[in-house]
């Protein structure tokens, strides 16, 4: 733990506790797979919490399902707004069918037609926006100050961020105590709702976060303590191209979070093909950001015992077969 962060943090764990209660209703319990293979590779005992598998196909739906529920009556009345380039956009897509809320989302016009077209099928309204030209929380603020909107951001919420800690809850339940585990990043949502939830089940666990080397917003912010930001970077963990960490999610970072590690995109290909070829278990390039580390041996982890989060599935296969083709 970061000693360097002071202050009451804005989510604990019996919010994530909370969090999980709310959920589970709903939420699958994804399962936390093993592989003989992996175990070999790295020397170590490695667990693997896979939230492909998880309803919409990502850990999102956690958070969403989460803040939505916490709705006053009124406010699920109006309905909601978020943005999001495909996850949180499904996500919220999603809990508000369950719970009648109408949603609208605010997407990139090039956002992953397989995530395009799964928000559309949860009932949402999308608008889309030119990223390189507009700024989708302006967008998305101006549209919810005209129709009456609740903005549900991505990840810079405690609702949002305890939801997420969920996963984490249930791996370590599940695997018992790790000695590292291994999550991706993008805005800290689920890196910083994980690690609250690691470090009161499981004290002397190492929490690393992962994100894409182009987008090292949250790595430059960890080690400098101050935020700093990226403008959409340019990689194909297109759920890591969050402009920085957030006023909910840094603090809780530099808290709980032992440490930050970025990864390339070509590494992030290679270790995304071989989850698919070895433990069948279809995952997108975002989802294989704290595999990739493991896998390219940014630490040392033989014999220890290791979670790594697979934070989505949601990847279009037509573009992931012509990478397969050309590498």
């Amino acid at each position: 733990m970061n000693a360097n962060a002071a202050g009451a943090p804005p989510v604990s764990f019996d919010d994530v506790a909370a969090a999980h209660e709310r959920i589970r209703p709903h939420a699958r319990r994804t399962p936390a797979l093993t592989s003989a293979t992996i175990d070999a590779l790295t020397g170590a005992r490695v667990y693997f919490k896979c939230e492909n598998f998880q309803r919409m196909g990502a850990f999102k739906f956690r958070g969403a399902y989460n803040a939505l529920a916490q709705l006053a009556p009124e406010a699920r009345h109006r309905g909601v707004i978020a943005y999001s380039s495909g996850n949180h956009a499904q996500a919220v897509a999603l809990a508000g069918r369950l719970l009648g809320v109408p949603a609208t989302i605010v997407m990139p016009a090039d956002a992953p037609r397989v995530k395009l077209d799964a928000t559309r099928g949860y009932g949402a309204e999308i608008i889309t926006y030119d990223a390189a030209t507009e700024s989708r929380e302006l967008l998305a603020t101006r549209l919810a100050a005209e129709r009456g909107l609740t903005v549900i951001p991505p990840y810079d919420h405690p609702h949002i961020v305890a939801g997420q800690g969920t996963a984490a809850k249930e791996l370590i339940e599940d695997a018992g105590p790790l000695d590292l585990l291994l999550v991706p990043c993008g805005g800290g949502g689920l890196l910083s709702g994980c690690a609250v939830a690691a470090k009161h089940l499981a004290p002397s666990c190492r929490v690393i976060g992962v994100e894409p080397a182009a987008g090292d917003d949250a790595n430059r912010s960890f080690r400098s303590k101050t935020l700093q930001t990226v403008h959409n970077p340019c990689t194909i963990a297109d759920g890591a191209r969050t402009p920085s960490l957030g006023r909910v999610t840094f603090p809780l970072v530099l808290r709980y979070v032992d440490d930050m590690a970025t990864v390339e995109d070509h590494e992030l290909l290679k270790a995304m093909f071989f989850l698919w070829e070895r433990m069948k278990v279809v995952i997108e390039p975002t989802g294989a950001l704290g595999a990739c580390a493991l896998l390219e041996r940014r630490f040392d982890v033989k014999g220890l015992r290791v979670g790594v989060v697979l934070s989505g599935g949601n990847v279009d296969l037509a573009w992931a077969a012509g990478k397969m083709l050309g590498r």
